[in-house]
């Protein structure tokens, strides 16, 4: 039994997301929308069971006031085992109009699954003919996630602080972020706007720097096409620990070492 914890997201949207395949499998148990005021959309999912059980109206909601209930129903003596007469039967229709509640909601969730697939298309649609870009042959997985957000780049290009933030959620390690000036000497006068990504990843072997450090290739290629200026040189390294290079106190170089360019 799992308890959503998304307070504002509808439950065919986060069904569809888990359980991409299993759109038209799925019950519904609907509770009502009284439970909605203080309650996700969707309360909890049961996997065994295939139930999801909802902050919805159920079927009945619909059906005449004075079909279910008549306002004398609770008068007179007895009212207590009146009301438990009432209850049954409540639990009795909502069982007697489950089948309609289900087919509901499995067509919602059908409708939301097309959406999604047309939404797809479209993003698609818009890599390839827009930005020359095929999501089907990316390989690099760092690239294929990051090449979705293309069709905002006018918009982040030279947004240093978002690269920053795109790096922390790709590579999933700390990332600190340098500005200043780059020149291929000391003695250069003229130098371009600098910015610099170190990507915290400790305990490294030579064989696993190299491999990551391959790795992430591709991204630094994509990421200095796409989303850094042209004017900007942009550097994005592996490190070793959180710390200047001059407290490393090593004797061997690891990859904290600077070499100077001069």
């Amino acid at each position: 039994m799992i308890k959503n914890s998304i307070p504002e997201i509808r439950a065919e949207l986060l069904l569809n997301y888990l359980y991409p395949e299993m759109y038209n499998q799925w019950t519904t148990q609907n509770e009502g929308t009284f439970f909605r005021n203080y309650n996700s959309d969707l309360l909890t999912i049961d996997e065994e069971k295939m139930v999801a059980q909802t902050a919805r109206d159920s079927f009945i909601k619909l059906l005449p006031q004075g079909l279910l209930t008549h306002e004398t129903d609770l008068k007179g003596e007895d009212a207590a085992e009146k009301f438990k007469q009432l209850e049954l039967k409540l639990r009795l229709l909502r069982e007697t109009f489950k089948p309609i509640d289900t087919y509901r909601f499995r067509e919602s969730l059908y409708v939301e699954h097309q959406m999604d697939s047309l939404l797809q298309g479209k993003l698609a649609y818009i890599l390839n003919t827009y930005f020359g870009v095929d999501l089907d042959k990316i390989e690099n997985p760092y690239v294929r996630e990051a090449a979705i957000l293309l069709p905002y780049v006018n918009r982040r290009r030279g947004d240093f602080g978002f690269i920053a933030n795109l790096l922390r959620t790709l590579i999933k390690c700390e990332v600190n972020m340098t500005t200043g000036r780059y020149s291929h000497s000391d003695t250069t006068r003229s130098w371009l706007p600098m910015v610099r990504y170190d990507l915290v990843i400790p305990g490294l072997t030579p064989e696993e720097f190299q491999a990551k450090d391959k790795e992430i290739q591709p991204l630094r290629e994509f990421l200095c096409e796409w989303m850094i200026p042209l004017e900007v040189w942009c550097e994005i390294v592996i490190k070793e620990y959180d710390v200047p290079p001059q407290t490393d106190t090593r004797l061997t170089l690891g990859y904290n070492t600077e070499v100077s360019k001069s």
